[in-house]
């Protein structure tokens, strides 16, 4: 991980000083590098002896930055990552524009991969991030959106990219397709646990911990799946409350929705389904040959599903 912090940061290096600024800033302000490190695990646990692993890594790193750049200015968010967000600081056209830069800058470095499938890849999980963004903006304060569509914004939106990295390590290692398509599995299933621990935190979790502000996802109006299963399980005053804060962006009513969430089970019944996508993730890789790397593997899905940040 070491390596591919240094191709980050060479990568990151632009003639406009305000597209280096903006890239590092948001690059070194405490990511967890977890999309990265799939890439480096799935390569190493394949044996792989190259250096395209810390490439893919790099570029994995940079088209999840290039949206979390746009995403803040979406949301119009003024946090990330316990600090203030790149949209808040530098503004939102200087956010977007250099969004840009990172992708067309992640494509230029997988193109000298010289590796067709990885560009495939990448480019597939580019286009289909791309349209769970405009899949969630259209279930934004939308009380209606089922447990189903939201799963979907789920897989576009975060798992794709969980599931590109893994496979990215199978491609560059030459494993067999029945590998490949394990490990592509294992990042689907990782994502969502992931995604769905997300969605709990917001509204249990510690807002310094978690380096966002708590009830952003109602505030930004997003039927997440706690809210969806309160809904479903509350009774009609409770489903109303919560209907109406999210079809109106309420964060003044957060207390209330929170009160329910938790009556209703809602939180304790996202963070369950969280685990049985850990052991989903943990079961598709079984068939790996046992070495440290695949450990990671296992830990880093049980991490996800109990994570409390």
């Amino acid at each position: 991980m070491s390596a591919v912090d240094q191709v980050i940061r060479n990568r990151l290096h632009s003639e406009v000083v305000l597209v280096s600024q903006i890239g590092e800033y948001i690059v070194n302000s405490g990511g967890k590098r977890l999309r990265p490190s799939l890439v480096v695990l799935s390569a190493l646990a394949f044996g792989y002896q190259g250096k395209h692993h810390h490439d893919l890594a790099a570029v994995v790193e940079f088209i999840h930055t290039a949206t979390l750049l746009h995403d803040d200015v979406v949301d119009d968010s003024d946090m990330r990552r316990g600090q203030a967000s790149a949209s808040a600081l530098f503004g939102n056209s200087a956010s977007v524009l250099v969004g840009d830069f990172l992708y067309s800058r992640a494509f230029q470095m997988m193109v000298e991969v010289g590796d067709m499938r990885v560009m495939q890849t990448l480019a597939d999980a580019t286009n289909i991030i791309a349209e769970g963004e405009v899949l969630q903006l259209l279930n934004c304060h939308d009380a209606s959106v089922t447990a189903e569509n939201y799963l979907r914004v789920i897989y576009c939106k975060t798992a794709k990219l969980f599931e590109a990295g893994m496979r990215l390590g199978a491609i560059i290692s030459k494993a067999d397709a029945a590998a490949e398509q394990a490990v592509a599995e294992y990042g689907v299933h990782l994502g969502t646990a992931f995604q769905l621990v997300d969605d709990v935190l917001d509204y249990s979790g510690d807002a310094e911990a978690i380096g966002k502000n708590l009830g952003d996802d109602l505030a930004e109006g997003k039927p997440t799946l706690p809210l969806i299963y309160a809904m479903q399980h509350g009774n009609a005053e409770q489903a109303a409350v919560i209907r109406v804060a999210v079809e109106q962006g309420d964060i003044g009513r957060f207390d209330d929705v929170l009160k329910i969430v938790k009556q209703t089970g809602a939180l304790d019944y996202t963070r369950q389904q969280a685990k049985r996508e850990a052991e989903t993730a943990i079961a598709a890789i079984a068939g790996l040959p046992e070495s440290i790397y695949k450990t990671a593997l296992v830990l880093l899905a049980q991490f996800a599903a109990e994570r409390e940040f």
